[in-house]
């Protein structure tokens, strides 16, 4: 599994939920992409990753 351009030995088979809470990821503060689609929230906790997916996390920041 790639995640952000980088390889990861995330355990495949885990919820995109649980990947966020394993990286210490807010779900709310973040938008993620699994194979080129977006993942809309309210399917992180449903969608299971595989050793061949490659995931974008974006992390939303405030400013001003």
């Amino acid at each position: 599994m790639k995640i952000n351009g980088e390889a990861c030995t995330c355990s495949a088979g885990m919820t995109v939920l649980s990947l966020l809470e394993q990286r210490g990821n807010d779900p709310q503060r973040v938008a993620v992409e699994r194979n080129g689609q977006i993942v809309p929230r309210t399917r992180f906790s449903q969608e299971t990753l595989h050793e061949d997916d490659v995931i974008e996390i974006v992390q939303f920041v405030g400013g001003g």
